[in-house]
């Protein structure tokens, strides 16, 4: 694999009764690169993201990652992060009820003593925020911030499990000029940082804006 590929897929096929959704597709993906993924509705966008991510499973092909000598199988999204690839969907599967903080890290908050440490974790949380320019507090609820916030928090909660590869699935749909520029500022600084985007969209001029491919 060219050391500057993070990601390929390889004649990926995969059929649902009655339907041949993908049809020996091949993608690759470069670290530090913005890869737009569009297409018409039934096009496949959603199942070749499904395909990579573990959720459905695929007849034919291989999937590569930088770093493994195999083709890798995600059997499931929670596989698919530890390969290195997270998914931030237009609807933000977050828990609103819980702070900021609590959403970056939960089912991995620090501890001491057997106890969430709550100061340690709303530190880093904070640090996590400034690094990548979000303006957001620790403590607030989740609730609190705009649906652009939100996507913002959970990209950051991908970016400090270490992702590689950061599928936004049509990200944009549903908010306003304003908030799509901030969601854009984020995601160049995130191609500077070496991370690889695939983002899915249906909006032509968002691709010119922001994708190199």
């Amino acid at each position: 694999m060219d050391e500057n590929v993070v990601l390929t897929m390889r004649d990926i096929s995969k059929t649902f009764p009655g339907v041949k959704a993908l049809q020996h597709v091949d993608f690759t993906l470069r670290k530090g690169e913005i890869h737009a993924l569009m297409g018409e509705n039934g096009a496949g966008k959603s199942t070749l993201i499904k395909v990579l991510t573990g959720v459905h499973d695929f007849e034919s092909g291989e999937i590569k990652m930088a770093g493994n000598d195999s083709p890798i199988i995600n059997r499931s999204p929670q596989e698919a992060q530890e390969h290195g690839i997270s998914t931030v969907y237009q609807e933000v599967n977050l828990c609103p009820n819980l702070t900021v903080a609590e959403n970056l890290f939960i089912g991995r908050e620090p501890r001491k003593a057997g106890f969430i440490d709550w100061k340690t974790m709303n530190k880093k949380a904070t640090e996590i925020l400034e690094s990548l320019n979000i303006d957001a507090s620790a403590t607030q609820l989740l609730e609190e911030c705009s649906l652009a916030r939100q996507q913002m928090i959970a990209i950051a909660r991908a970016v400090d499990m270490k992702c590689r590869v950061l599928i936004l699935d049509e990200p944009t749909s549903s908010l306003d000029d304003d908030e799509v520029e901030k969601l854009f500022t984020l995601m160049r600084k995130l191609r500077s940082d070496g991370v690889g985007i695939i983002f899915v969209t249906h909006f032509l001029e968002q691709v010119y804006a922001v994708c190199d491919k």
